[in-house]
């Protein structure tokens, strides 16, 4: 692995360090309760340090680590793949990965129930997950990112995401989130639509 390649697996894991010891910390104390001095001391860094991973306390439990691997995913080029297989081949991958993190998972679900100021930021991340849908899409079908069935599509994928981790909170964590996700793809039936999409049939 190159040096740039080190540091990168280095800050990430610096990174994963801060927010783990910040839930930890969240779910002991309350999320009002504990200050940013608080996580930099747990994480063994000093408060500047967490800014330069982290500009809010917000946003410690806001990030996600997988955003960027499924993004990644769903746009590898599997030949004789559809989108909705590409779909259903992320939720599989995602599948075990999650099983792992499981416990901070659903603090940080949790977290953004219950707390107004992450409340405050849902739609800005549902929009951020909108254009990264979109973004993915368009790459898929040759069409713009703007075009009014791929924004409406893509924002259908976020929202049958955000109502499977709502659902998965309601029920304290019980469960596989993910057969959530897939419940409720099939409840609007999201992957004939992304078959349509893909076939031109949508304009």
């Amino acid at each position: 692995m190159t040096a740039a390649g080190l540091r990168e697996r280095k800050k990430q894991k610096t990174k994963a360090s801060i927010q783990r010891e910040a839930l930890r910390l969240f779910k002991r104390h309350g999320y009002d309760e504990t200050t940013i001095e608080d996580i930099a001391e747990a994480a063994e860094i000093s408060p500047s340090t967490f800014f330069n991973y982290f500009p809010t306390k917000e946003d410690v439990v806001i990030y996600d680590e997988y955003d960027p691997q499924v993004f990644a995913a769903l746009t590898q080029d599997v030949e004789g793949e559809s989108l909705a297989q590409s779909i259903k081949r992320v939720i599989g991958m995602l599948g075990g990965m999650l099983e792992g993190d499981r416990d901070d998972i659903y603090e940080r679900a949790k977290l953004s129930v219950e707390v107004p100021e992450l409340r405050a930021r849902i739609w800005e991340e549902l929009e951020k997950a909108r254009d990264l849908f979109a973004n993915v899409l368009a790459r898929r079908t040759g069409r713009d990112a703007s075009d009014f069935e791929i924004r409406v599509i893509s924002m259908a994928l976020v929202a049958v995401a955000f109502e499977a981790s709502l659902e998965w909170v309601k029920q304290g964590g019980e469960g596989n989130m993910l057969d959530l996700f897939e419940r409720s793809l099939e409840t609007v039936d999201l992957y004939s639509l992304l078959d349509r999409l893909e076939s031109g049939q949508l304009s």
